[in-house]
């Protein structure tokens, strides 16, 4: 329990030098535009002053008795505003490194500004990055701490029942912030694919829905026969497959021309094939779309490169089936 007060002033400190030192320094302020300077430090004020405030619950049972009885009632007490404030902070922190990135390769009065911050004795050696991912750092900590002095309560205690309670409220914290952070990544990759994709002739569809995540991308090669003479070839294609969607692709750079896509599972289906018997490559199997992108069906023999790429892309095509 002295352990959890100790590093919660310990963090406080630290997130009072973020605060003072970096957030409020006007020079810093010059180099960025207001909503880069929201981006970078998000709502790390108001993580600060609730800090303060859990800090000065847990002293003012420390000073009314150096044995202390229990803390979980506290952190319980705290835990909806650590949820209100950390979660946002969290899920903002993807954007944040990338802007973060951005503003080193993009802007040398910010990287003058900043490095002659970090100089500052102050700092300790420490960089503002340090600083910035300790909030995510810390509601992951109390977690272990409370954890640790559940193992060390003597059992049947009354304090139990309010360290269960304060470890799952924690536990929700955290895992909401993973799922909010899962889901922004999510977004992003749909956002920059949609600007990669050319649908020219194809008919077009919206790729960002809601809900929609990708889970599998590669490419094979399509085998294809020449009606004239009958010739077996090769064409490279480029697979994107969402949980809901799958989109077949001419790669050409960095861009992908569709040439297919079809509503999944409910279009797609995938069927085994003998390559030995057939005269097929290795790695080749059937895919069946019933119905493509002119809502007629179509069927293609696709090679992938390995054994293991076509197991990969078996399990995940046949996953919903």
């Amino acid at each position: 329990m002295f352990e959890l007060i100790g590093s919660e002033a310990s963090y406080l400190r630290s997130l009072g030098l973020a605060v003072n030192h970096f957030y409020a320094s006007k020079a810093l302020k010059r180099t960025l535009n207001q909503r880069e300077h929201h981006m970078l430090f998000s709502n790390i004020r108001c993580v600060m002053t609730a800090s303060e405030k859990f800090l000065m619950d847990l002293e003012i049972r420390l000073g009314k008795s150096v044995l202390l009885s229990q803390v979980g009632d506290i952190v319980l007490q705290h835990c909806p505003e650590f949820h209100r404030l950390y979660v946002p902070y969290v899920t903002n922190m993807m954007y944040q490194e990338t802007l973060f990135n951005q503003l080193l390769q993009q802007n040398r009065d910010f990287v003058y500004s900043i490095k002659k911050l970090e100089r500052d004795p102050v700092c300790q050696r420490q960089s503002l990055k340090s600083f910035l991912v300790l909030p995510f750092q810390r509601i992951t900590r109390t977690k272990l701490i409370l954890e640790s002095i559940l193992k060390l309560t003597t059992p049947g205690s009354a304090s139990i029942l309010n360290l269960e309670k304060a470890i799952e409220a924690i536990h929700e914290i955290v895992t909401e912030c993973d799922k909010r952070v899962r889901k922004m990544k999510q977004i992003e990759e749909l956002v920059c694919l949609e600007m990669l994709l050319d649908f020219g002739k194809v008919k077009s569809v919206p790729l960002i829905v809601s809900g929609r995540f990708l889970v599998h991308q590669g490419s094979m090669r399509q085998l294809t026969v020449a009606a004239y003479n009958s010739r077996v070839s090769f064409v490279s294609v480029y697979l994107h497959l969402f949980n809901d969607f799958l989109i077949i692709s001419l790669k050409k750079d960095k861009r992908f021309k569709v040439v297919d896509h079809a509503e999944f599972p409910t279009h797609v289906h995938v069927e085994h094939l003998k390559p030995e018997v057939l005269g097929l490559p290795p790695n080749s199997f059937m895919l069946h779309l019933s119905q493509s992108h002119n809502r007629q069906p179509t069927a293609m023999i696709l090679v992938a490169h390995t054994r293991s790429d076509e197991e990969a892309w078996m399990k995940v095509l046949l996953s919903k089936q």
